[in-house]
């Protein structure tokens, strides 16, 4: 029953991430300090890392319906709201649609907003320590608490936002494809212009934390609309498709560590400014783009049997109406010609 409530407390589970990085983010700094120095952040770390490992594989399944550690009111929450096929469909699953995916409008907009999204995420998270340090002159203590914080209010923002899109779209107002667009441009735009106010706050300790909290805050909104945007364009290869959009994003990741090195070789604010400039600019037309491209309902390929039944039907239809048509041309033709006679006698 615990992990019942805990879905309902914490109903998506990437935010296990972000409260990840929060605490990681905190504990490094006291770590480094008392604990010997970055060899211990790495130390510690790791065996977290391990444990999890070990207890991953103790409770882990790869189906709900395979699992022995939940009770059948938790197994049938489960497959009733997380999207799990049934095992008749799963067993009748035609492979995946690659090529209908690859030229998907939905699917590649997505992947230009991860990639956004991505960029600007990782901009943060690693290097914001180095921007309190190099601009702000923070002490490693305080710097881990305070870069903790955006985290933080992200984490808290991502489950707010995650019940109000549940709430706007069971009320029907508004349609899954707007309520995923609105939230991806408050998660895009929102950090984009608190990393400006903060670059902009001179050395300004207390407007520059602030500055980054809130926008940072926001950028929460991106759990409920980028991060479930796959589940709304196929259930069946939701899988696959997160693992496509989320492996390619991540990519950016490795680009902007790289990025900020170049433009800040003397660690100046100055630099720093254009690093957020860029960050925002990343952001705000990956976002664009999506909201131009990106969709909210399922899309066809979702389904190939039924694809493959439509063309067959639509394949089908085409002989027979001709023949209709045929045969209709040539009752006409026969009542002309008996017409002729009949005029004829």
């Amino acid at each position: 029953m615990m992990l019942f409530c805990f879905l309902h407390v914490f109903p998506f589970p990437p935010l296990g991430a972000q409260i990840g990085n929060v605490v990681s983010m905190a504990v490094s700094g006291l770590l480094i300090r008392y604990l010997g120095g970055w060899t211990s952040v790495f130390y510690v770390f790791g065996a977290v890392g391990l444990a999890w490992f070990a207890l991953w594989m103790t409770f882990a399944s790869s189906d709900p319906s395979k699992s022995t550690h939940l009770s059948d009111y938790e197994r049938r929450y489960l497959l009733e709201t997380m999207g799990h096929l049934k095992q008749k469909t799963k067993q009748n699953l035609p492979p995946t649609p690659w090529g209908k995916i690859a030229t998907s409008a939905p699917v590649i907009g997505l992947i230009i907003a991860q990639i956004g999204h991505d960029f600007g995420l990782f901009t943060i998270v690693t290097d914001l320590p180095k921007y309190m340090k190099d601009v702000l002159h923070f002490s490693i203590t305080s710097n881990g608490i305070l870069s903790a914080l955006p985290l933080l209010l992200m984490w808290l923002m991502g489950i707010l936002s995650g019940w109000i899109v549940d709430f706007l779209i069971s009320k029907k107002n508004w349609s899954v494809t707007f309520v995923r667009k609105l939230f991806l441009t408050i998660a895009s735009v929102g950090p984009g212009l608190g990393i400006l106010a903060a670059s902009y706050s001179g050395c300004n300790r207390l407007a520059v934390t602030v500055s980054f909290t809130l926008g940072m805050g926001t950028m929460g909104a991106f759990l409920p609309s980028l991060k479930v945007n796959a589940l709304d364009l196929s259930p069946n290869y939701a899988g696959t498709l997160m693992a496509l959009v989320g492996g390619i994003g991540a990519l950016s990741g490795t680009v902007s560590p790289y990025l900020v090195g170049v433009l800040t070789p003397n660690g100046t604010l100055l630099e720093w400014r254009v690093v957020f400039w860029t960050a925002f600019f990343v952001m705000l037309i990956t976002n664009i783009i999506y909201c131009f491209m990106g969709s909210g309902e399922i899309q066809e390929w979702n389904e190939p049997l039924l694809m493959k039944e439509k063309k067959a039907l639509t394949a089908g239809a085409q002989p027979n109406g001709a023949s209709l048509k045929e045969n209709g041309a040539g009752k006409k033709q026969d009542g002309g010609e008996n017409n002729e006679s009949y005029v004829k006698e």
